[in-house]
């Protein structure tokens, strides 16, 4: 394109976004006509977008960043390792959210920002790192995704706003990157989960599921990854950082100058290691007599400064709080729950691709762990930062979870014994991790049209005694 038609300078961050700001309210196929009618072009080329139906965006996300680069900001899009506007230091991003039923913004997806080169980035500090250079300031257009809109031009951006992570998001960002490239140095980027990090994580980046290459330390093959903000943390940059006047969650960190957030958070709860619940009740005024069902979970937030349920580093990396009570007799009763699953929606996925496998693949807990002592008393033994290991995720739960899908596929086999019905879906006793069993009364529609209780997939007692460490089970 000429540089007369540029209504914007490359050099200056402001222009750009203050430039962007026109987009707000259009439609991606408004944007395509608008830019017909300024320069009388002719239409070739055109129909490529307009028949990119929603399946082919899911396909080419990179579509609509297309329509933007070229039919906006008037730039080639290109594969240059630079920033989009180097000049001005300054990333294009093109990333939808979505209004939920009770009128929150979320993300829907985490946004990829450059990919991994396993064998470049051992070789890196994070501040020289192509990383860093990508996504110190970025200008984000987000577009409302919409599942009844079928053709992915009728999508309307909403909101359009330079972003730079705030230096206490930077930090964490900063040890994710670090862990991420230790694991790598380890010889273990076939072992990478989104859910060993907190804000950026390494996400998997392939055309297809087989797909692999050679990493530095290992002859394993690895999956393309690429580094990406977590979807947890756009939806927090969405409700914090993007659209004016929401309310903010409270912050653990209150000062931003902690090395490692989770140490921070594990030394924070370790100061009560011992107390009791009423003594915890004691010390954050709860009143004991109107005890809430989650009260463990409360206790924990209040050792963490946190006055509500929401702590703001939780929120942007997505950490599930679970809390523990281990018997005095050593032993969990519980096992640990997750969402229900619709029995036709499971059918249809794939593993490499399944909502119960991507929650685990992408999800870091913080167990806060409670004990009977032998006065049947419950007291805090303290917390740790857990997220599955690669090898149990991708053996035990992937054969349960393929079980449970041909079980279903096959037809649910319901039995009477002594006078119980019972399903051959998986057991606790069959598989050391976890299981399938209900956790609600009511149904879901199974593909042969009956109805059957809600089951969802649960974590074995004995497994999560098993991931919990030493020093705390003591």
């Amino acid at each position: 394109m000429m540089d007369h038609m540029i209504e914007y300078d490359r050099r200056s961050p402001s222009s750009i976004e203050a430039y962007a700001q026109r987009l707000i309210g259009k439609t991606f196929r408004e944007i395509i006509e608008e830019d017909e009618r300024k320069q009388r072009m002719r239409r070739e080329g055109m129909a490529s977008y307009e028949n990119a139906d929603v399946s082919e965006a899911k396909r080419n996300k990179g579509n609509l960043g297309q329509i933007i680069e070229e039919r906006f900001f008037h730039y080639e899009c290109n594969s240059d390792s630079r920033a989009d506007f180097h000049e001005a230091g300054v990333e294009l991003k093109v990333t939808p959210y979505k209004i939920n039923q009770n009128g929150s913004l979320s993300a829907k997806e985490r946004l990829i920002l450059t990919m991994i080169d396993y064998y470049q980035v051992v070789g890196e500090t994070f501040e020289e790192s192509h990383l860093w250079n990508k996504s110190k300031l970025i200008l984000l257009i987000y577009y409302q995704y919409r599942k009844e809109i079928r053709y992915n031009l009728d999508y309307k951006i909403g909101y359009s706003r330079l972003f730079t992570p705030p230096e206490q998001d930077v930090r964490i960002i900063r040890h994710d990157y670090y862990i991420i490239v230790s694991k790598i140095k380890a010889g273990k980027a076939h072992e990478l989960s989104e859910g060993d990090t907190l804000y950026l994580g390494a996400a998997p980046k392939a055309a297809t599921s087989k797909d692999r290459r050679r990493q530095p330390f290992s002859d394993e093959l690895a999956k393309p990854r690429a580094f990406a903000f977590k979807s947890s943390y756009m939806t927090y940059v969405l409700n914090n950082y993007i659209v004016p006047g929401k309310a903010t969650y409270e912050p653990i960190v209150q000062d931003g100058s902690v090395d490692s957030f989770e140490d921070y958070v594990v030394e924070k709860i370790d100061r009560y290691r011992g107390y009791s619940i009423n003594d915890l009740c004691m010390e954050f005024n709860i009143k004991i007599e109107k005890r809430p069902k989650n009260l463990e979970a409360i206790l924990a937030y209040r050792m963490l400064g946190i006055r509500g349920n929401h702590a703001e580093e939780f929120e942007k990396a997505g950490v599930v709080v679970k809390t523990i009570r281990i018997g005095k007799n050593d032993r969990i009763k519980e096992s640990m729950s997750f969402p229900t699953f619709r029995f036709q929606e499971l059918i249809k996925e794939d593993w490499e691709d399944s909502t119960f496998g991507n929650y685990l693949r992408e999800t870091r807990f913080l167990f806060v762990v409670y004990k009977f002592d032998k006065n049947d008393v419950l007291r805090l033994r303290g917390c740790q930062f857990w997220n599955i290991p690669y090898e149990d995720l991708e053996n035990d739960v992937k054969s349960v979870w393929e079980r449970t899908k041909q079980v279903i596929l096959d037809g649910l086999q319901v039995t009477m014994v002594n006078g119980t019905k019972r399903n051959n879906l998986p057991k606790a006793s069959e598989n050391p991790v976890c299981h399938v069993r209900p956790h609600a009364q009511d149904t879901y529609e199974l593909p042969d049209g009956r109805q059957y209780p809600k089951q969802c997939f649960w974590l074995n007692n004995t497994y999560i005694y098993q991931q919990i460490d030493e020093n705390i089970k003591v």
